[in-house]
């Protein structure tokens, strides 16, 4: 009796148990139903609606003047779009021998891919390729066509290193970038200005509200949201300056047999970069719609790197036109006065360095050793200050560090000094590298840029500025996002009179000096400075800076001819017809300005 009252006990508290529970079940369903029905009934519908998404066209580039440099166009893209189920085999297979594509690219996409974007397979593609696609639908199920905006370098080759070029994201910039919002798929700035302002003028991406069917077959669109374009770049650059500085450099580069050369042509009283050249180049357009291995190939393999941008990244002696920071701390630590005449017999008394192929001039000033390049000179000037001072008035200049333009990939060049040398080499310093250092060889390296910036502080009474090439970003209802006004970065701490001097000094270089035959009867007074630097690793490197008008300077001009010998012969002739289209003049060069002149040139 006792057994059966603990039974039916035990059965009536299961009982109340298994009541508790459903009733709890019951109200957990009720609830949401009720409360949370309406959430629950957004996640079914979402299992049923995607977004597709549509690229947001990037700005465009324009010149000084408002001339389109870089634009968009539409291309179409072949793309991926598995809304219910992977991709086949087949489908992949006919891709691939339809695109040209390998099958174990088109399966790294599929694999990188997470998301319900669309996984692009080809960019760019021709209108034939959307025809088959298009008409044999049944024969690729998942492959939609996009219409993207495509990347167009109106200039082609022409300021390539300038603007960049864009390209699909890889895997290693997604992994630093996706906190940023860079997704797999999107098209970026790799280089170039595309590189440096790619948050700006890469824009919002749109896209589609699609409900598909249980088969991933979309049925109607249900919302957009228009893709936002970036904003617009307005440069420094002035398109027919350009287009002409390109010319004059591949002209000289033919007529010499060269095949590398680099110019910067700026305003030396605000920074603004109005031409930049760099040789050989590329064609940004190959990147836009996916270069081909044929033409990678093409560009990976040229001895003379086409990718770099030797305007910014090329680190050369700087020769003679050195010889402006020598001048310049000589003048200024007093180490000479302007009226002092040193003998130049061939060859400096301490250590037998002289001028090319042993010139001897005699008796000369400060201004006119600067005018006939005097090398014996300028080892007197390096003798009396010592490396030490040469290196603090270097600095000065602006030398041994990026100028900060607005482009990447910037190399430092470097100042000769003790500390390198005693770091790299674990050797004391030596007079004669003294020696080199006064003539711009030896450890001095600077690039195309920050010669252009030397020369333009000269010209800038000793002012120099952030070298810059885009002026203003605006967006594509007209309001400017930012405007870059003229930034004073430093000034020559020098008495105004050592500048005058400098200045007159390469005001005759182009009067009775090294660059006087080839500007013979040249309309607009200007100055300059020719250099050759040795190079061990074949013919001597050609340069010439120069600035003009004369009173009033707002054009700094630097070339650098690879391997192109003499300063005067090379480098000199395209900074003459750079200067004739910056001046709107329209003057044939003197003939036989490629001949050798009366005095060897330096």
């Amino acid at each position: 009796m006792i057994e059966n009252d603990e039974y039916e006990g035990r059965v009536r508290a299961l009982g109340i148990m298994v009541v508790m529970v459903i009733f709890i079940l019951l109200a957990r369903v009720g609830y949401l139903q009720v409360m949370d029905g309406e959430y629950y009934a957004n996640l079914a519908d979402g299992n049923r609606i995607r977004i597709i998404p549509s690229m947001a066209p990037r700005g465009t580039f324009f010149d000084r003047n408002g001339v389109p440099l870089v634009m968009n166009r539409p291309g179409f893209t072949v793309s991926l779009l598995p809304l219910t189920a992977p991709v086949s085999e087949e489908v992949v297979w006919r891709l691939s021998q339809l695109l040209k594509v390998s099958v174990e690219d088109i399966h790294k996409k599929i694999d990188a891919h997470s998301g319900f974007d669309p996984i692009h397979i080809k960019q760019d593609v021709t209108p034939d390729i959307v025809s088959i696609i298009e008409e044999q639908k049944n024969l690729y199920p998942g492959v939609v066509i996009e219409v993207q905006p495509v990347r167009d370098y109106v200039l082609k080759q022409e300021a390539a290193h300038t603007f960049g070029y864009v390209s699909e994201i890889s895997d290693a910039e997604l992994e630093k970038r996706k906190d940023e919002g860079y997704k797999s798929g999107d098209i970026i700035g790799k280089f170039g200005l595309e590189k440096i302002y790619d948050k700006e003028i890469r824009g919002v991406n749109g896209g589609e509200q699609v409900e598909v069917d249980v088969t991933g077959k979309p049925v109607q669109v249900l919302g957009m949201k228009e893709p936002v374009p970036g904003a617009d770049l307005y440069l420094t650059i002035d398109k027919n300056l350009q287009e002409a500085a390109e010319k004059a450099v591949d002209e000289q580069l033919a007529a010499i047999n060269a095949h590398a050369a680099a110019a910067v042509v700026m305003n030396p009283q605000t920074g603004e970069v109005l031409a930049i050249v760099s040789r050989p180049a590329f064609d940004p357009n190959l990147f836009a719609h996916g270069i081909s291995t044929k033409d990678w190939n093409a560009i990976n393999t040229n001895p003379y790197h086409p990718m770099d941008n030797k305007a910014i990244t090329g680190e050369y002696p700087p020769g003679s036109t050195f010889k402006i920071v020598t001048g310049t701390a000589a003048l200024a630590s007093g180490k000479v006065t302007p009226e002092e005449k040193i003998f130049d017999s061939g060859h400096h008394w301490i250590i037998p360095k002289g001028n090319a192929d042993g010139e001897a001039l005699g008796w000369l000033n400060f201004t006119e050793a600067m005018a006939h390049s005097d090398n014996v000179y300028f080892y007197e000037m390096g003798n009396r200050m010592g490396i030490d001072t040469l290196e603090h008035y270097a600095r000065m200049f602006g030398l041994g560090k990026v100028t900060g333009i607005d482009l990447p990939y910037e190399a430092e060049g470097l100042v000769a000094n003790r500390e390198y040398k005693r770091k790299v080499y674990e050797d004391d310093w030596y007079l004669s590298e003294t020696f080199d250092a006064a003539i711009g060889q030896g450890f001095n390296l600077v690039t195309p840029l920050q010669a252009a910036m030397v020369m333009g502080e000269i010209a800038a009474n000793g002012k120099r500025y952030r070298p810059h090439l885009v002026n203003r970003i605006m967006s594509q209802d007209g309001v400017i996002i930012k405007e870059f006004e003229p930034e004073l970065l430093s000034e020559l701490d020098v008495p105004p009179y050592v500048i005058q001097l400098v200045q007159t000094g390469l005001h005759d270089v182009t009067k009775y000096g090294t660059a006087a035959r080839t500007f013979q009867g040249f309309t607009v007074d200007i100055a300059g400075k020719t250099g050759t630097a040795e190079n061990s690793q074949g013919r001597d490197h050609g340069w010439f800076v120069a600035y003009g008008p004369f009173n009033y300077p707002t054009i700094v001009v630097a070339v650098i001819v690879e391997q192109g010998g003499y300063g005067a012969q090379s480098a000199v002739p395209i900074g003459r017809r750079i200067l004739e289209a910056a001046f709107g003049l329209n003057q044939p060069a003197p003939s036989g300005n490629s001949a050798p002149p009366a005095q060897k040139p330096q």
